[in-house]
C-alpha cells in the first residue's frame, strides 16, 4: 500500500506553484534586497510583491505585514513584543488554556517577569465563551489573543464577538490563524484584530517562514534587534527566496473553493466511521464550527497512540503524549474535559489538497480491522 498523508494541520507538502515561484532566488536572484545596487532590484521587488500578497489575503494594507521565520515566532512576537513596549511591568493578559504551546509558553514567560495571565476555561467543544473575556479584563489588560482555530480538534473560536469586546474596551486583540489561514475567510477587518499569525507550512509554502500582520498604528518592541528591516520591526536580511514561496501560497489560499472537496471526503469519513464503531467513537470538537479538514476522533476504551502505532504508512497525529512511559492525555482534550478513557482514545486526521476518496476507503478499512480486533 501506498503511504497515506493526512496530517495536514502539522504541515503541508509545498506547493508546486510555491516551490516555481521560489526557483529563481535558488538558481540567480541572489541580491539583498536592502541593498542599492542593481543586485538587489529583484530580490526586493520580489519581497514587496510577496507582501502584498500576504496582505491581499487578509484584507490588509502591504506594510502592516512583517515576515518571521514561522508561526512561533510570529506569536511571540506580538505577546512579547506587546508586553515591552508597553514597559508595563503588571501588565495582564487574558488567552485561552486550548492556546497552542507558541503562545502559552509566552505568556508564561510573562508571567515570570512580573505579567499576568488569565487563562480562560473552553465548553466540551473546545470553544471559549466571549463573556468569559469580558469578565476577565482589568484596568491593567493591555492584549487578548485567542486562536481563530485549533490545531488539534479544529474548533472555531468565536473571534468576531471577541474582537467587538476587545474595541469596545480599546484592548489589542491577537489571533493565531496559524491553522485557519487558506481554510476559512480571515479578513482582518471582519475578524475584528490588531495582530493575526500566518504560519507558511501551514498552507503550502515552506517551513522557516511565516507573517505577523500589525495593524497600522500598533506598537511593538522587536524581538531581534538590529538594522531597521521591516520598518524596524524585525531585524535581520529578509529572504526572497522564502518571501515569494508565502506570498505565492497566500494568493493561491484567496480561492476557497477547494475547501469544499476536501469538506465533503471529511464528512464521509466521519460518517463511515459511526456507521462501523457506532458509539464506540466519538467527534472531538464542535459538530459544526469546525476546521472544514479537521476530523479528530477518540476510540472509546482504546489508546491513539496505539492504534497509530498499528496503521503503518498512515500518518496521522494523536494530542497524547508519553512521559516515563506513561501516556498522558493532552492538554487540549484535558481541558475541554473529556474523560480519560474517552480522550486517551483520540487520533486526529487532518485532510489536504493531495486527500482522494480512495485513500478514506483504505484508512476506514485498516481501522476497522485494527480497532475491531
Amino acid at each position: 500500500m501506498r503511504p497515506i498523508y493526512l496530517d495536514y494541520n502539522a504541515s503541508t507538502p509545498i506547493d508546486p506553484a510555491v516551490a516555481a515561484a521560489m526557483r529563481p532566488f535558488l538558481d540567480q536572484a541572489f541580491g539583498n534586497p536592502s541593498s542599492g545596487h542593481w543586485a538587489s532590484i529583484p530580490a526586493k521587488a520580489a519581497l514587496e510583491k510577496a507582501r502584498g500578497q500576504v496582505a491581499s489575503l487578509l484584507g490588509s494594507l502591504p506594510e502592516e505585514i512583517v515576515f518571521t521565520s514561522g508561526g512561533s515566532e510570529a506569536n511571540n512576537l506580538a505577546i512579547k513584543g506587546m508586553f515591552f513596549a508597553l514597559k508595563h511591568e503588571a501588565a495582564h493578559i487574558i488567552t485561552t488554556a486550548v492556546e497552542h504551546p507558541a503562545v502559552l509558553a509566552p505568556c508564561r514567560f510573562l508571567e515570570q517577569l512580573g505579567g499576568s495571565v488569565t487563562y480562560l476555561p473552553v465548553d466540551r467543544t473546545g470553544r471559549v465563551d466571549p463573556e468569559d473575556v469580558r469578565r476577565a479584563i482589568t484596568p491593567r489588560t493591555i492584549l487578548i489573543s485567542v486562536m481563530h482555530a485549533n490545531n488539534e480538534v479544529g474548533t472555531i473560536q468565536p473571534i468576531e464577538v471577541i474582537g467587538a469586546i476587545a474595541r469596545e474596551h480599546g484592548i489589542r486583540f491577537h489571533t493565531d490563524a496559524a491553522q485557519s489561514v487558506g481554510k476559512i475567510p480571515t479578513k482582518v477587518d471582519k475578524l475584528g484584530v490588531d495582530l493575526l499569525t500566518i504560519a507558511g507550512h501551514k498552507l503550502y509554502a515552506p517551513k522557516g517562514v511565516g507573517a505577523l500582520y500589525v495593524r497600522r498604528g500598533v506598537e511593538l518592541e522587536p524581538l531581534i534587534h538590529g538594522a531597521g528591516h521591516e520598518l524596524g520591526r524585525r531585524a535581520g536580511t529578509e529572504s526572497a527566496l522564502l518571501a515569494a514561496g508565502l506570498g505565492t501560497a497566500c494568493a493561491m489560499a484567496a480561492d476557497l473553493a477547494p475547501r469544499e472537496g476536501i469538506q465533503a471526503l471529511r464528512d464521509r469519513f466521519w460518517e463511515a466511521l459511526q456507521d462501523r464503531f457506532g458509539d464506540r467513537v466519538v467527534l472531538n470538537g464542535h459538530a459544526t464550527q469546525r476546521l472544514p479538514n479537521t476530523l479528530n476522533v477518540s476510540f472509546v476504551g482504546k489508546v491513539g497512540a496505539d492504534i497509530l502505532g498499528q496503521l503503518n504508512g498512515i500518518a496521522a497525529s494523536t494530542g497524547s503524549a508519553c512521559h516515563s512511559g506513561r501516556i498522558e492525555l493532552s492538554p487540549v482534550l484535558a481541558a475541554m474535559r473529556i474523560p480519560e478513557r474517552i480522550g486517551m482514545g483520540a487520533i486526529r486526521f487532518s485532510l489536504g489538497r493531495g486527500t482522494t476518496s480512495h485513500e478514506i476507503d483504505q484508512v476506514i478499512a485498516r481501522l476497522a480491522r485494527i480497532v475491531s480486533a
